[in-house]
């Protein structure tokens, strides 16, 4: 299952330096090789790792280093940061529209409270 915002609650999987390691890997072996077939799957059950995962930081990392089009990895963190901020300031305006509502009908004599 990939990392999401969704997830943020429950410890990540794999450490950071099990992916880096990985991701490694593959390129290793891909450079030593001279074929992309099979290098994953080959990384993944050596280190005990699901091909899927795999996979999914491989596409990523290519992305990071510029390799693939994509959203970076410092990308997807900034618009997940955005949109929590985006969240919390919404829920701060509906906060203050409901002040600002109980206190015009509090000051309007003219208003039933």
């Amino acid at each position: 299952m990939p990392d999401n915002a969704s997830s943020h609650n429950r410890p990540k999987r794999y450490p950071p330096e099990l992916k880096e390691r990985a991701v490694r890997m593959v390129f290793e072996t891909i450079e030593q090789t001279g074929e992309r077939t099979g290098a994953i799957p080959r990384v993944a059950k050596q280190l005990g790792i699901g091909v899927e995962s795999v996979r999914q930081w491989v596409v990523q990392a290519e992305i990071d280093r510029g390799a693939k089009a994509g959203l970076t990895s410092e990308e997807r963190r900034h618009i997940v940061e955005l949109e929590r901020e985006n969240r919390e300031l919404r829920r701060a305006n509906e906060i203050l529209k409901s002040a600002a509502a109980f206190f015009a009908r509090e000051l309007d004599p003219r208003l039933p409270k």
